[in-house]
């Protein structure tokens, strides 16, 4: 029996993406995850700059600390894609260091979400053999063109992807990586910068591109789900346990986006 057969016996690591803005939902997400994960958990990986908050928050709900910089061969400061109306640099690292996070991890699956999403329901994303995508009915042409560059073939999956969270198998991941190298005849993360339309705001996916890379390589491997997430324009501390536990009898997970971040602010004129 293969190790994805397992079903919810199989363990998985979860790493998250993080830096000190997100420390408002950060201790939710991790106590979602405990929650609702159907699955046994080995670590929680916590992805981030050096922040002494973060760390202490580390230590308080027993996860591990990884400072971004030993992740890849690369860090932010290497990483120019902007504009005078927007930065994305730092959204764009944030999915390479996913990208490496077999390194990281120590099971053969981890599951990776963004710090700002919530699970509300329990989740299986391994089931009788098959890989569980949460996929969603948008995405943007910008994902299909970098990873028609990047792995010469189209990417034909409808609906998207592109979700908040995704389970990875280090073992197709690496692949994945090695054919993009192999491709370029350079490192993944470079063909990536460097097959990138810097012009556009949303340029590439790590989701979108692992997604159609497993639904090519891996007929019948994956089954898809309806991702059934509600954002949030206010804080957490706005939308009480109780009224979180209602979204549930609809939503499988609840986002609460910081995204101002990403655009500079207008000068007053003088």
């Amino acid at each position: 029996m293969s190790e994805a057969s397992g079903s919810g016996r199989t363990p998985i690591d979860v790493l998250i993406p993080a830096i000190d803005k997100d420390l408002e939902t950060l201790p939710f997400v991790i106590d979602g995850l405990r929650r609702h994960v159907k699955h046994p958990i080995g670590s929680i990986y916590i992805v981030s700059p050096d922040s002494p908050r973060i760390k202490k928050l580390c230590k308080v709900k027993k996860c591990k600390f990884v400072h971004e910089n030993s992740v890849l061969p690369l860090t932010k400061k290497d990483i120019r894609y902007r504009s005078k109306r927007w930065d994305r640099s730092g959204w764009l690292y944030q999915q390479l260091l996913k990208l490496n996070g077999d390194k990281i991890c120590g099971n053969r699956y981890f599951l990776v979400t963004d710090a700002d999403t919530v699970l509300i329901r329990p989740h299986r994303f391994l089931e009788n053999g098959k890989q569980v995508f949460f996929t969603r009915n948008w995405s943007h042409a910008e994902y299909f063109r970098i990873h028609a560059k990047l792995l010469g073939q189209k990417a034909t999956s409808r609906p998207s992807y592109v979700n908040h969270y995704m389970l990875y198998d280090k073992i197709k991941l690496s692949r994945l990586k090695k054919a993009i190298s192999a491709r370029h005849k350079m490192p993944w993360y470079r063909a990536i910068l460097k097959n990138l339309n810097t012009a556009k705001q949303f340029g590439f996916s790590e989701f979108e591109t692992y997604g159609n890379f497993v639904r090519a390589r891996y007929p019948g491997t994956s089954l898809l789900k309806p991702a059934r997430n509600k954002e949030f324009k206010k804080s957490i501390r706005f939308v009480p346990h109780s009224e979180r536990e209602k979204w549930a009898g609809k939503f499988r997970s609840l986002s609460f986006h910081k995204r101002g971040g990403y655009y500079f602010k207008a000068k007053k004129a003088k």
